[in-house]
């Protein structure tokens, strides 16, 4: 057995190592470009090229490469070997500087969203080197950095490199008016909750749909569901624990923090979350641990579903971002203190925070938008996809006593008694928690509930950067005209506070966010309801997000439009995917296994009637089988393909045709499996996949 201590970050070029191997003015020039954004000093970067070889390679690598993350969705690797050829006929191991700092890929099959001609393939990877590099599978990885010929990002991390500099220099800029002069930097910093289901690898890959869309896109209900409610946080199967004990030692090699385990609501669903990091930090791991999920489940036999929606009537997976920010003297910028009432610098951040949610309630919706959570957000099991902020009673009653010009009405110092002498008197918590809210303030961060299984985190963490940066600077603007013109500081924040709170209380929710009247009243108060992830695609472009990006140089209009034409076009794939994955299984497996029955019982018919005996209940399941199947077989008659469609008549068939003929196919299905023996029926059920692991 492997002990935590012992396996930590061994296959991580950490600081502790980079200390180690690194001559003193290396590492420190490192460290200081890592710690505060500072352009790397190309004279150490041979040096540094030389250490990580060799230290990589005592791990048993023989290649490195530059890892990033495209705008497809997932990571992406090209792998050089370390091995150079002499002319003796030998070779030797080498790796400088300029590799480590910069590689070159085709970047002709990665979607640039008009960025380029299809044409022109250069592409660059430059180094990230506030993100450490590890060994994995027999090579160095290096995290980087993804961009076109002419300089435009063609990945996610780069506009949240961008974002995190941004938000550090506009959130200086807000603390020094609030007389804090010492904090250097501040980092946005994040925990990812990352939920996933199992099964078994076997019956996964006898079901088409789960293989090619990640999800079921057929499945009669079965008759054990979540709410008897004995599998969320129950005892954990000796096969999942294994695989979990071994994604642990895998993620703790990586230095991937992995810290808690348990089973979710929904069965064969489970969850796993790490403890935080910086925003890029954390992205890297969380891509990381989707990635061992996959291949640590298929050793123990198993396959891991990241998608947002596999199994219909039952919760789907999200992916709860925990985001914080923190100076460099570990200060959390989220803690209200023991006086919150009293703490100016909080009810300014907070009230900041609040306005940027409001003003841009779209922004953050698209940030999360896709086919997959189109599927989970508002099915009673996650938020709803109207914006709100939760904030407690406590917070709650500040800012109204702040609008009201009183004293808040607090309740401190409460304490939980159970009423069993042997267990100890519990302190309460300001507030209870609000699982149904979408971002949400947790004591001394917010979470952001909305995010997709699948998603890397690096876009919902980019746009609330930007969101958050962009008013701190707005506030920051007003402050530097207050104080040129000699005003008093502390009364223009007072004043900038109060009008927060008149024009942008409405964001504030502390309901139940599953309630049908809080549709309602969401609407009067004017947020945006849109409920289709394919109404939300067009916030990058509007023109007020748009000066948002350019304002705070995180992202261009070139750049934003290009976001927005590859979000439609990857909507669009995938929308295409499961239509044909569909339409072969109906065709393919159901529709001949349903006419195979129909055959076995009209034979039945035949023989019972020979004998003189009634066959009037085996007609009646003929004609109902017969009927289904035909309606089913004259449905699938009418999907067409959607490859051709703009923009435009997209959003049409998505909402007009997708659902109707795609959900009546499915309900068909679902009555023909409930009707067809379980030996004859063509894939594994919900019963097999979720109970019988």
């Amino acid at each position: 057995m492997s002990y935590p201590e012992e396996v930590y970050g061994s296959m991580v070029f950490s600081d502790n190592v980079m200390r180690e191997k690194l001559t003193k003015k290396a590492y420190e020039s490192l460290k200081r470009t890592a710690e505060f954004a500072l352009p790397l000093d190309p004279e150490i970067a041979d040096e540094v090229a030389h250490a990580m070889r060799e230290w990589a390679v005592l791990k048993g690598a023989t290649h490195f490469t530059h890892w990033f993350m495209p705008l497809t969705g997932v990571t992406a690797e090209k792998h050089e070997a370390f091995v150079t050829p002499t002319s003796d006929g030998k070779a030797i191991m080498e790796f400088s500087g300029k590799e480590l700092i910069k590689g070159e890929s085709d970047a002709s099959s990665f979607p640039s969203g008009g960025l380029r001609e299809s044409f022109e393939a250069r592409g660059y990877t430059a180094w990230d080197c506030t993100s450490p590099a590890f060994v994995k599978d027999c090579s160095l990885y290096i995290p980087t950095v993804f961009c076109s010929y002419s300089g435009e990002a063609l990945d996610q991390k780069t506009p949240l490199l961008r974002s995190m500099e941004c938000l550090n220099r506009q959130t200086l800029r807000l603390l020094n008016h609030l007389s804090d002069h010492t904090t250097k930097r501040v980092s946005s910093m994040v925990g990812a909750e990352q939920e996933y289901f199992l099964v078994d690898r076997e019956l996964y890959q006898e079901r088409l749909d789960l293989s090619m869309c990640g999800r079921t896109l057929v499945g009669a209900k079965p008759p054990k569901s979540q709410k008897i409610g004995a599998h969320y946080y129950g005892r954990i199967r000796l096969r999942v624990m294994a695989f979990m004990k071994e994604l642990d030692e895998e993620l703790w090699k990586l230095g991937v923090p992995a810290k808690t385990k348990h089973n979710e609501a929904a069965p064969a669903q489970h969850e796993l979350a790490n403890v935080y990091s910086t925003a890029n930090i954390t992205c890297d791991h969380n891509n990381l641990t989707m990635e061992m999920m996959r291949k640590v489940a298929k050793k123990h036999g198993l396959a891991c579903l990241l998608h947002e929606k596999p199994f219909r009537n039952v919760n789907g997976s999200g992916k709860h971002n925990n985001w914080s920010l923190v100076t460099d003297e570990g200060k959390n910028l989220l803690n209200p203190g023991k006086t919150p009432q009293e703490n100016l610098s909080f009810i300014l951040i907070l009230c900041a925070i609040l306005k940027g949610i409001d003003e841009h309630q779209d922004l953050l919706k698209y940030s999360v938008s896709s086919l997959g959570n189109d599927e989970r957000l508002g099915g009673f099991e996650a938020p709803p996809s109207i914006i709100s902020v939760y904030l407690g009673e406590e917070l709650t009653e500040i800012l109204s006593a702040i609008e009201e010009n009183r004293p808040p009405n607090l309740k401190n110092g409460e304490t939980i008694k159970l009423g069993v002498t042997s267990i100890p008197t519990l302190p309460k918590d300001t507030s209870d928690r609000n699982r149904t809210s979408p971002f949400a303030f947790t004591g001394n961060k917010f979470e952001f509930r909305m995010c997709g299984s699948a998603q890397s985190v690096a876009m919902p963490n980019y746009v609330l950067n930007s969101i958050v940066a962009y008013e701190f600077s707005r506030i920051a603007d007003r402050l530097d005209v207050a104080k040129n013109s000699g005003r008093e500081i502390k009364n223009e924040i007072n004043a900038i506070i109060l009008e927060i709170i008149r024009k942008h209380k409405k964001i504030i929710f502390n309901g139940n966010n599953y309630a049908k009247e809080w549709q309602a009243e969401a609407k009067t108060r004017g947020l945006n309801i849109s409920n289709c992830a394919i109404d939300n695609f067009e916030a990058i472009v509007a023109e007020k997000n748009i000066k948002l990006f350019e304002r705070l140089r995180v992202l261009s209009r070139l750049e934003c439009s290009a976001r927005h034409e590859i979000t439609y076009q990857i909507f669009k794939n995938t929308l295409q995917l499961e239509l044909e994955t569909l339409e072969i299984m109906i065709k393919r497996q159901i529709i001949p296994c349903v006419l195979k029955y129909i055959n076995e019982m009209a034979s039945g018919v035949l023989a019972l009637q020979t004998l003189g005996l009634s066959t009037r209940v085996q007609k009646k399941v003929i004609d109902v089988l017969n009927g289904r199947i035909g309606e089913l077989y004259d449905l699938v008659d009418q999907f067409d393909s959607i490859e051709e469609l703009s923009t435009e008549e997209l959003k049409e068939f998505y909402k007009q045709n997708w659902f109707p003929k795609v959900e009546k196919a499915r309900a068909l299905c679902d009555e023909l499996e409930d009707l067809i023996p379980k030996n004859l029926w063509p894939f594994p059920t919900y019963t097999d996949l979720m109970f019988k692991l």
